[in-house]
């Protein structure tokens, strides 16, 4: 428990207790009992009726039936019994039969509180039938009920919440209120009772027992109710986080983000909730969405979604769909709280700059907001398909330089003053990995699809040919392309060391690089098989496996790549000891007769150095360099085979 909440409940406690003592004080000392048969009845009924406990819905506390008691004592009995049964009947119960047991502190604010709220409404009942309604007992009682309720139920309130750190009014409304009926009822069979002992006498107080057991057993039946509605709501609740985890693996089995990003995503969201206030229903929300704000790019493309390297405008256009899609894949999910806006608008900024509907400041949900922050704080932390992981630190300046533009200045104020804080926080949680879902796995029953196979069309050589660039220039790279075909028809298959050298002069005319690589597919993965330029030794060690890095990107999807990052090419950078000033890549894919046969690479040392005209350059020569590439390796494959059928000299000897 924090200091000063300790400290303010060590002070309310102590001032409930001095309360306590000095009503207490001030009743014995004017102690007198007119009837000790009396007296002595009601408390046996009082200690009967601690016996008939229930306990309580959220708390860690339990309620007898003793109010009712309390309130007979307040119309038959002297403030000092009344008080002194009050004491007695606590004692009892909590020491008879007790569910838990009570440290000192406890008991001394329990039998504190009783004392006071039998006090209050004793003092309550006096008042208003002496001065106010001149003898009117049922007005008078119904005052003294109400008083009684309003300083049980406030008391226990407060102190509940300051030592569960729960808000006193949540508290109150969910454990307390729904008792206010029972204490009405209780008062009016409290007066009938006294009414009854004035016109017949006092022995009939006995007859308080059996409305006590039947308001016990009426508790038990509503609080069993409330019971099965609490089991309900956390079955769907249960139902609900079950969705989200589903949800989030299909997100997973797409996206290339980690479980731990978005672990760490939830736990800084959690956390800035608490510190910035946000309602219940807002902070689930807000847990929610942190696990399925992607869920719409279930409807991007794949290779988009994976593409390591940034994203053309057209590719672009199609990933600003997920937070629509997402909103409404999640509508049909009906949570209980508001998951949608914030799903909706995650991708909003502040400045009114984002999309989809260019929301501008406070009119982004709250939730949206903190997300937006937290979710872009990890990203730059965290390695990615087209960059390496950025240390925390700079990731924080990042994020804070763009506080009033793109994110909520509080936001990236706790930020910057908890980020530390909050990676450690996020560390200590125990991570649970999800299921391997069985994406790799080859399935061997069914020849074919219903409809049918589709037809591949082979692309067309210039598909890719930037319609403004002058037809001569993408007619010179496609006979260079062309020359290289001839070349090896004429003379006969060429090596690949050949083809290669002559496809490295003829792209040196071309397009300027630093360094080039040809990366050939083999067994699922690129293996370099000519470099040349800056790091070429770094580059000719490289065995990508397909699918990762850029070229591995570029191989299984068949797409080109613009101004990528070299150093997410796996085994790239590993070594510490290597260093690389190359800042862009270009890759394009070299297609065969039965589909990419080789990756060419190119690589530049400034940071989006190559344009959409050379990429339509290369493109134009896609298809023939593939094709050249294919034909060297079924010449080198033949002469391998050829190489190893032929007998040696020695065996031939031998044999002859």
């Amino acid at each position: 428990m924090p200091a000063a909440r300790h400290l303010a409940t060590r002070v309310y406690i102590g001032a409930m207790a001095l309360a306590a003592f000095l009503c207490l004080a001030f009743a014995l000392l004017q102690w007198h009992s007119t009837d000790p048969a009396k007296f002595a009845c009601y408390l046996a009924a009082a200690v009967l009726a601690s016996s008939l406990k229930v306990s309580l819905p959220g708390v860690e506390a339990t309620m007898s039936m003793n109010f009712l008691v309390t309130l007979l004592c307040v119309l038959e009995l002297s403030l000092p019994e009344t008080l002194l049964i009050g004491l007695l009947k606590t004692l009892a119960q909590f020491y008879w039969k007790p569910a838990r047991r009570l440290k000192p502190v406890q008991l001394v604010f329990n039998l504190s509180q009783v004392t006071v709220s039998s006090a209050i409404a004793y003092g309550t009942y006096r008042f208003f039938s002496d001065h106010v309604f001149h003898g009117a007992m049922p007005l008078a009682l119904l005052m003294a009920a109400l008083a009684h309720f309003a300083c049980n139920t406030a008391a226990m309130s407060t102190i509940i919440g300051l030592t569960e750190d729960k808000p006193v009014r949540g508290v109150w409304d969910a454990t307390y209120r729904w008792t206010f009926p029972y204490h009405m009822v209780g008062a009016a069979i409290a007066g009938l009772i006294s009414y009854l002992n004035s016109h017949i006498g006092w022995q009939t107080a006995l007859l308080v027992l059996a409305p006590i057991y039947l308001l016990y057993r009426s508790y038990c039946l509503y609080l069993g109710k409330l019971e099965a509605d609490k089991k309900h709501a956390e079955q769907v609740s249960h139902l609900h986080l079950r969705t989200i985890e589903a949800l989030a693996l299909a997100i997973e089995a797409k996206d290339q983000t980690t479980g731990q990003h978005l672990q760490r995503v939830r736990v800084y969201a959690m956390e800035l909730a608490r510190e910035l206030g946000l309602s219940e229903d807002e902070t689930e929300a807000l847990r929610a969405a942190s696990v399925l704000h992607d869920i719409g790019k279930l409807a991007v493309p794949e290779h988009i979604i994976s593409k390591p390297g940034k994203l053309t405008p057209e590719e672009f256009e199609k990933m600003k769909i997920h937070p629509i899609v997402g909103a409404e894949i999640l509508e049909q999910v009906h949570f209980p709280y508001p998951v949608v806006p914030i799903v909706r608008a995650h991708h909003e900024k502040w400045d009114g700059s984002g999309y989809p509907a260019g929301l501008q400041g406070e009119a982004i949900p709250i939730g949206a907001r903190i997300l937006t922050a937290v979710d872009c704080l990890d990203a730059l932390a965290s390695d990615r398909q087209y960059r390496k992981a950025l240390p925390l630190d700079e990731a924080m300046a990042k994020v804070a330089s763009e506080s009033g533009i793109s994110f909520d200045p509080r936001i990236v104020e706790i930020l910057q003053r908890r980020y530390v804080e909050l990676e450690k926080l996020a560390k200590e949680q125990p991570f649970q990995s999800p299921p391997k879902l069985s994406t790799d796995i080859k399935v061997a029953r069914g020849l074919a699809p219903d409809a049918g196979f589709a037809e591949s069309v082979p692309p067309s050589g210039n598909a890719g040919a930037a319609p403004n660039s002058s037809e001569n220039v993408f007619a010179a790279a496609a006979q260079a392309a062309e020359t290289l075909l001839d070349l090896a028809g004429r003379v006969g298959p060429l090596s690949l060391e050949d083809t290669l050298s002559l496809l490295a002069v003829r792209v040196d005319r071309l397009v300027p690089h630093d360094s080039m690589a040809v990366y050939i597919v083999r067994n699922k993965a690129l293996h370099a098989e000519y470099a040349s330029g800056e790091n070429f030794r770094l580059f000719s060690s490289l065995r990508i496996p397909m699918g990762e890095g850029l070229s591995g990107w570029v191989a299984q999807n068949a797409k080109s790549i613009l101004n990528g990052n070299p150093s997410v090419e796996p085994g790239y950078l590993n070594d510490p000891e290597k260093y690389s000033t190359l800042r862009s890549a270009i890759a394009v894919p070299l297609e065969g007769s039965s589909g990419v046969v080789a990756v060419l690479a190119l690589y530049r040392a400034h940071a989006d150095a190559f344009t959409p005209h050379e990429l339509s350059l290369l493109e134009a020569m896609q298809s023939r360099l593939g094709k050249a590439i294919e034909g060297a390796l079924k010449a080198t494959s033949s002469k391998q085979s050829s190489d190893s059928s032929m007998p040696s000299a020695s065996a031939a000897h031998a044999g002859s």
